[in-house]
């Protein structure tokens, strides 16, 4: 977009000062961040120059600062051109309803788009999208959050490890993402299936091979659960050994948790940002000014007009600007055990595997030190404890 045409949608306003020193305010407006332009004086022996209305606002300081006074002469763009239809109220009235058709329009889910599914089928998948509220002609700000949404349609869509729900417009695209089980390669070397861990046996169930533990049996690492070898000593031959074997193991922890935690938190000043948005670009129509916040988090949402399947490019964004801190939150030494408990999980399960289950947890030794408490944690977990080897055969045999 054009100068000219920013200028006119901000608003511009021809300005003569008067008494104090206007050269001093007009190199303190510069060097302020302020916008002049035009700047002449007048046969009277005024000071004129142009500024946008935003910056008009800002010139207030600059004023008192050098003892100059303000005149506005002349106005122009879209700003002054609303007030002059406010008093033409059936004119106003029509732009208004213009606008809240627009807005209605582009506020309301006009069609779904399903990507990426194979074995699932399309209805399935808009089925259970209108059981969370999202279907066609369904209101965009009574719709749940994306991620929360997205979290929600992989629980109710089996088979799927990923889907994403995205607005573009007026329409909402569901990405939807299958789970694929890789075929596993059938091996055909002989092979023991072997304890992974020192563990207690509470599950044994041998498809292919000879168990040779039976349940409640404590094994030590590398030791055969389920033997290759099938058959007398005469008649014995190597197969490959399957089955599942699954076992208690116990993981010793130690664990330092800070009794101070520090966290963000959202003060609840905020401040909202409209712009215009145009093919690529985007004008900002209102908010103006520094925010004057030490600390904020901004978020966007930008919405395109659309009819049906087509998408204009032109639409409105919207940016709410939250002001943030960050906080010390002192914890108990309960909660700062419980939290450095929890913490402990999370990385036995991620070694342990995704089938695994924590059974008991038990701690042997706890202090407060330092701004800490320090604890050494027992956990008993079931989980599987296979894995393969190679079955060797002795020379000569």
């Amino acid at each position: 977009m054009s100068g000219i045409g920013a200028n006119w949608i901000k608003g511009m306003v021809t300005v003569h000062i008067r008494e104090g020193q206007p050269e001093q305010l007009v190199n303190r407006a510069l060097a302020g961040g302020l916008q002049l332009s035009s700047i002449r004086w007048t046969s009277s022996g005024l000071l004129e120059f142009e500024l946008s209305v935003s910056d008009f606002f800002g010139l207030r300081p600059f004023l008192k600062e050098t003892g100059c006074r303000v005149h506005v002469t002349k106005r122009k763009g879209l700003p002054f051109l609303l007030v002059k239809a406010e008093r033409r109220k059936l004119f106003a009235g029509g732009i208004v309803l213009f606008f809240a058709i627009i807005f209605m329009l582009s506020s309301l889910v006009w069609s779904i788009e399903v990507q990426g599914n194979v074995k699932l089928t399309e209805d399935q998948i808009r089925l259970a999208a209108k059981e969370e509220g999202l279907y066609p002609m369904q209101w965009s700000f009574r719709l749940t959050d994306a991620d929360v949404l997205s979290k929600q349609l992989v629980r109710k869509l089996p088979g799927s490890t990923w889907v994403g729900v995205e607005k573009k417009g007026t329409k909402v695209i569901i990405q939807v993402v299958e789970s694929t089980i890789p075929r596993r390669a059938e091996l055909n070397t002989p092979r023991h299936l072997v304890a992974s861990a020192d563990a207690v046996v509470i599950e044994i169930i041998a498809e292919a091979g000879r168990p040779v533990v039976r349940k409640n049996t404590r094994v030590k690492k590398d030791q055969i659960l389920i033997s290759g070898t099938i058959g007398g000593e005469e008649n014995s031959r190597n197969v490959v050994a399957k089955g599942n074997v699954r076992g208690l193991v116990w993981y010793e922890y130690e664990i330092a948790s800070p009794l101070v935690q520090q966290i963000k938190v959202y003060t609840g000043e905020k401040k909202t940002k409209w712009f215009a948005v145009i093919g690529s670009r985007a004008l900002q129509v209102s908010g103006y000014g520094k925010d004057g916040y030490g600390t904020s988090e901004a978020i966007r949402h930008e919405e395109k007009v659309a009819w049906r399947n087509w998408t204009l490019p032109i639409g409105r964004m919207k940016e709410t600007v939250m002001e943030t801190r960050l906080e010390d939150r002192e914890l108990t030494e309960a909660e700062a055990k419980s939290a450095g408990i929890l913490q402990a999980k999370a990385n036995v399960l991620i070694k342990a595997g995704s089938d695994a289950v924590i059974r008991d947890e038990i701690v042997l030794h706890e202090k407060a030190d330092n701004g800490k408490v320090y604890m050494k944690v027992l956990f008993e977990v079931e989980q599987s404890i296979v894995k393969e080897m190679p079955l060797v055969q002795m020379q000569g045999e």
